[in-house]
This record gives structure tokens, C-alpha cells and sequence, in this order.
């Protein structure tokens, strides 16, 4: 490469930090304000003076990363996305004040010695249901908060915990309440949220559960392994991406933030917590197949009762979780590039 360099991107402003291969030049500055119309113009006028030139930018794969990398794509560069977490442990423990041009400078760096974390950039179809897909754990989350806040106001009120309020006669149960004035708004209030969000998750779920019916790598992993459903087998495909990635299934597992995390000193050694430094979707589903081992018919069935029995059943649903992610892996793995290739049918129909 010619020219290589790092854009540090928030909302204001994009940092810039490349360097001329051949003469060691190195060029910074910002391109404000931090849209589409002022980084294409920069783009140009870069592409322009370098014409000719073999460019490639790193990116950091956090808020905003996308229209970057579209518009790097745009003016014929080579895009490179950064895993954060590893990017920023390469920076080491220096204690220095974090700046915008610092962390710039640390991409092209990573770029230039060639030891950049790289993130996938998946083609724009995974892109899109991958929004969708988040958006539904994101309103999934926001409805457990609603009903926390009812259980929380009932146990203030001395009620019982309800279990079904999602039902007709959980909701006339909460009705025929006795409750002051303001914990009744509460209730009320979180209920309306509620009804409101699951109208709201309807058609996204339509959309989604159409995608994994039509889709190669879903009705892979949907035939292939027991408790994989049309909603958990998008998350699986679109979070894992092209497995060709990992150099490994471990690779996949710690990449899902499911790993366990070791801390040792001298001859002791003791197993920690779950790293979650992985996309919450992924370890949604990969817990929510893994927990129905706990049916007869489950082929991991046997396995999961040792495990519950020695250490529980949460950590024996994480223990077959793990196991899934790999199986997950080689299947999308042996797929290739059918594996992320785009649903045959498209839209919201059946």
C-alpha cells in the first residue's frame, strides 16, 4: 500500500491520521462537520492528490462506522474495520491523556506494522436485517424494564409477583388492585408501553422470521441443530457473519463474549466471569437455543443434567451455549459464501 491511515469518527468530527509508505510523510487534521456531503468531499480532493495510489483507512467499528465505510468504499479505498476492544488493549497501559488525534494515530500505526483487529463488514443485506434484528432486542430490553417496574410497584404494595401480564387475566388481576394513586399510573402507564412495543415488534418479526426462511445460512443452521428457530438463527447468521473469519471455532466463541475470563498469579489459577465483550444478540441466542437441552429429545440433553446437577443450571445452559457457538461456526463455515449470500425470496410475505 501506498498510503496508509486511521479515521477516528464521532459526531462532530472525523480525525484523520495517514502516512505516505515510500517517503514516511505523515498527514493530519479533521473533516467537520461529520456527515455524508463533508466526507466525500474530503474523499475526493483526497483521492484526486493521490490518484494512482494504493490507499487503504482503518475504522473503529463503533457508532457511525458505516456511512465511513461506504463512502471509503465510494472513492475506490480499501475500508478496514476495527474490533474496539482489542484495538484499544494494543495501546497498552501508557498513562496518557485519550485524544481523538492520538486514537487516529493508533490505527495507522496498527495498520502499518499490519496487527489491526479487524471486524467484518458484512455485504449490505446482513447490514440491514442486522439493524432489525437489534432493534427487536432493543425493544425486547425496553419491555422487561416496563414490567420490572410493575413487579417493583406490586411488591411496594405488598402484592404478589404476577407471572402472566402479558395475559387478558394477568391484566385483570392488576386491575382489580387495590393501589394509591400514583403506583396505579405506573402500572397503567407500563402497560400501555407494553401493548405498545409488542404492536411495534409485529412486523419486525414477520420481516425477520421471512429472512430466515429464505435465507441459505438460516435454514442451515435451522437443520442442523436442535432448538435453532427461525428468530435465534438470524441472530446466529448475522452476528457470526462469514466464519471464515475465525481461524477457529474457539475464535467464535470468544468473539460471542461467552468465553471465561482466567485470572492467575503464580500456581493458582481461577476461573472468572463471562468476558461479554461480544454483540448481546449473539449471546441471546446462543443461551436461548442452549436452554432448551433441558427437553428429553435434546441431543444434549444427557449432558446438560450432568452439568446442572455439578454446577447449575444457568452455567450448564453456557456450557452447551459454548458448545452451539461451535457447531454454529462449522456449519456456517462449510457453507462459505452461501453462507451470507442474499434470501431467495425478499419481503414479508410467507
Amino acid at each position: 500500500m501506498d498510503i496508509l491511515g486511521g479515521f477516528d469518527v464521532h459526531r462532530k468530527q472525523i480525525t484523520f491520521d495517514y502516512v505516505q509508505t515510500d517517503s514516511g510523510e505523515v498527514h493530519r487534521g479533521k473533516i467537520r462537520p461529520a456527515d455524508r456531503e463533508s466526507l466525500r468531499e474530503w474523499l475526493d480532493e483526497f483521492t484526486e492528490r493521490f490518484s494512482g495510489k494504493q490507499i487503504a483507512i482503518a475504522v473503529e467499528a463503533t457508532t457511525g462506522w458505516r456511512y465511513v465505510v461506504e463512502e471509503i468504499k465510494r472513492a475506490g479505498i480499501e475500508p478496514h474495520l476495527a474490533e474496539p476492544a482489542e484495538t484499544k488493549s494494543l495501546q497498552g497501559r501508557k498513562k496518557r491523556a485519550k485524544t481523538d488525534r492520538l486514537d487516529a494515530g493508533h490505527l495507522r500505526d496498527l495498520m502499518v506494522i499490519d496487527r489491526l483487529p479487524e471486524s467484518w463488514i458484512p455485504p449490505d443485506h446482513i447490514q440491514e436485517i442486522r439493524t432489525l434484528m437489534r432493534l427487536r432486542h432493543s425493544l425486547i430490553e425496553e419491555r422487561t424494564t416496563h414490567k420490572q417496574r410493575i413487579h417493583a410497584q406490586l411488591f411496594h404494595n405488598g402484592y404478589p409477583r404476577q407471572s402472566n401480564l402479558d395475559s387478558i387475566e394477568g391484566r385483570a388481576h392488576l386491575e382489580d388492585m387495590e393501589l394509591p394513586g400514583a403506583a396505579r399510573k405506573v402500572v397503567d402507564l407500563s402497560l400501555a408501553m407494553i401493548e405498545h412495543i409488542n404492536e411495534e415488534l409485529e412486523p419486525v418479526e414477520k420481516e425477520l422470521r421471512a429472512y430466515a426462511r429464505s435465507q441459505a445460512g438460516c435454514k442451515a443452521l435451522m437443520m442442523s441443530h436442535y432448538g435453532v428457530g427461525e428468530l435465534t438463527s438470524v441472530a446466529l447468521l448475522l452476528e457470526l457473519g462469514d466464519t471464515r473469519r475465525f481461524s477457529s471455532s474457539k475464535k467464535a466463541v470468544r468473539y460471542a463474549g461467552m468465553d471465561i475470563t482466567v485470572h492467575s498469579s503464580d500456581d493458582k489459577r481461577a476461573a472468572g466471569k463471562l468476558s461479554r465483550q461480544g454483540p448481546p444478540v449473539l449471546r441471546w441466542a446462543a443461551f436461548e437455543v442452549a436452554k432448551r437441552a433441558w427437553r428429553k429429545n435434546s441431543p444434549d440433553h444427557e449432558y446438560y443434567l450432568r452439568n446442572k446437577e455439578r454446577i447449575g443450571a444457568n452455567r450448564a445452559a453456557l456450557s452447551i451455549a459454548r458448545k452451539l457457538l461451535r457447531r454454529a461456526h462449522h456449519t456456517l463455515r462449510e457453507l462459505g459464501e452461501e453462507a451470507i449470500s442474499e434470501p431467495e425470496l425478499t419481503g414479508s410475505g410467507a
